[in-house]
């Protein structure tokens, strides 16, 4: 299926979620994404026409045509409606990061959902099989972990659940592959929270962290040093800013 006929439902329209609304509009699927709070939304439509990394400033940038922009936003649908996710080929959950709150979500949508629909959840680190227990489609559940700003990081960390499919892998891959990420496959743990990225990351902030405590440096040139050193886009506070409360 070519993606100006692929259906993306994305559940959440905080920082993350808008990103991911953008990026697979651009992508060329037709995307509907749901949020329970009408300022969020609000918030999300000025993010992905007229924030740091919204279409116009890609197109200012030359990375998209001005065309290509606007044919984006047009594919871009925001509403309070969580219906408008019941006919997707694909919903991406990007809701805030409680395992309570998304087994919850799932367990909901997997009754309502079309039964081809696929399952991925942004969760930064809980395990896919314990999501995809509360539905009956674990082999079409997956873990796409996408990195904030998701406009402008290549990661796709694709986490395959112990029952997701193959052809619930190749599709997600295709799709990642398609809106300019490099999927990496990786296989899903309960026993550690974090997949690899925010298992390495948080070992990172911990030793950071000590480096502050212990008084050798602040935050700020704590961050510095890194970004100097290992030609990082942000140091390890500054990425964890930005992630919560967006870049500005």
């Amino acid at each position: 299926m070519s993606n100006n006929r692929f259906k993306v439902g994305v559940a959440g329209a905080g920082v993350m979620g808008s990103g991911i609304t953008q990026v697979m509009a651009l992508a060329g699927c037709e995307v509907s994404c749901c949020d329970i709070d009408d300022e969020v939304i609000n918030v999300a439509l000025t993010n992905v026409d007229t924030g740091r990394f919204g279409v116009k400033s890609a197109a200012d940038r030359g990375m998209i045509s001005e065309e290509e922009g606007e044919s984006a936003l047009k594919r871009m649908h925001f509403t309070t409606e969580m219906d408008a996710l019941n006919d997707a080929d694909l919903v991406i959950e990007a809701i805030p990061e409680r395992l309570d709150l998304k087994v919850s979500f799932w367990k909901e949508l997997d009754k309502r959902a079309l039964e081809k629909t696929i399952f991925a959840s942004n969760s930064s680190g809980f395990p896919i099989s314990a999501m995809a227990a509360a539905t009956e489609r674990a082999d079409r559940f997956i873990g796409w972990h996408w990195a904030s700003p998701a406009p402008v990081m290549k990661l796709a960390e694709i986490v395959r659940g112990k029952e997701t499919s193959e052809e619930t892998v190749d599709t997600v891959v295709s799709l990642a592959k398609s809106a300019g990420k490099n999927p990496i496959v990786i296989n899903d743990n309960d026993s550690n929270w974090g997949y690899v990225t925010n298992r390495v990351y948080f070992a990172m902030v911990k030793e950071a962290s000590a480096v502050v405590k212990e008084g050798i440096a602040d935050r700020d040139q704590v961050d510095q040093l890194m970004t100097d050193c290992f030609r990082w886009p942000s140091g390890p506070f500054g990425m964890t800013r930005g992630a919560t409360s967006g870049w500005k």
